[in-house]
């Protein structure tokens, strides 16, 4: 009988799906906990001890599921993907204190398109040519999305986070492109261990110059932002591991209605008519390039 971790094929491609939207539903609730704390703390101590303790909570479900040191291949990978998630996570939170959720989140969605791309090259995954012209119409939406902040007059720092989020989209999409690699070669327990694990070390060489010990009311915001990020990592690397990067990427879409509800109950901000048609357009140029599945059909066993 074939290992459903390493085959990543005895699961139908909609319980993938619903376990990776459930996955990027709990991070979206994460992201409303970090940008209340970047807003309090700064980027650098929110993601730090928000990381470390995350690392505690994958320690116990990794020991707890049997534990195991990863081998030489996986390891590669935990430390590619730290390294990669340190960089994106730092630059999106950073943008985050700085732009309405729903227009950062909206930013995000250029994301699964370059998945698709990154996909075809190093997993040899299938895309068509209708991704050139799904690539124009994203970025149409994304000059959209950028016009409606200059309509908001938000000021120059939410042009500033708004170019920091970009960077971070681009380097989540290479995330995913390992994601699906690593998910093949480690199970999700070990994943959400050794990536809070990297991440907190990478972000330790700079305790010297700017970490602080957060305030007593910081601390539960840390607990919940960290087992919700976790909880998350969890989803995603189980979902990872049973369906293609290309069709799980679209799951990210459904952060955008946590983004603009999270964004108008917590901090007051109104999602405009402009950011949702550039949010569209971003959408539909996704879905319109991730709409047969034979886009990102193949490679998956040249990946494993």
């Amino acid at each position: 009988m074939a290992d459903p971790l390493t085959s990543g094929r005895s699961v139908s491609p909609a319980l993938a799906f619903g376990i990776a939207a459930g996955g990027i539903g709990l991070f979206s609730i994460m992201d409303a906990f970090m940008k209340s704390l970047v807003l309090g703390i700064g980027v650098y101590n929110a993601l730090f001890w928000r990381t470390m303790i995350g690392a505690g909570f994958g320690a116990v479900v990794w020991r707890g599921s049997g534990g195991g040191w990863p081998s030489r291949r996986a390891m590669r990978l935990h430390l590619a993907r730290g390294c990669v998630t340190a960089a994106m996570a730092t630059l999106f939170f950073w943008g985050l204190a700085r732009v309405p959720m729903a227009q950062a989140i909206a930013l995000t969605y250029i994301a699964p398109l370059l998945a698709l791309l990154l996909g075809a090259w190093v997993l040899h995954e299938r895309v068509g040519p209708r991704v050139v012209v799904a690539s124009a119409v994203a970025f149409g939406g994304v000059l959209v999305v950028l016009a409606a902040q200059s309509r908001m007059a938000l000021g120059p720092e939410a042009l500033h986070g708004s170019v920091a989020i970009l960077v971070s989209a681009v380097l989540y999409a290479v995330n995913l492109v390992i994601a699906r690699v690593q998910a093949q070669a480690a199970r999700p327990q070990e994943i959400a261990f050794f990536q809070s694990s990297v991440v907190t070390l990478l972000l330790a060489c700079a305790a010297p110059w700017f970490l602080v010990v957060p305030g007593a009311d910081s601390w539960p915001k840390l607990v919940i932002g960290a087992a919700l990020g976790t909880s998350s990592l969890l989803l995603l690397a189980w979902a990872y591991a049973h369906g293609d990067t290309g069709y799980l990427a679209t799951t990210e879409y459904t952060s955008f209605i946590y983004a603009a509800v999270l964004g108008f109950v917590v901090f007051g901000e109104r999602v405009s008519l402009v950011t949702l048609a550039g949010a569209g357009l971003i959408v539909a140029a996704c879905l319109y390039a991730a709409r047969c599945r034979d886009i990102a059909g193949a490679g998956v066993e040249a990946a494993a």
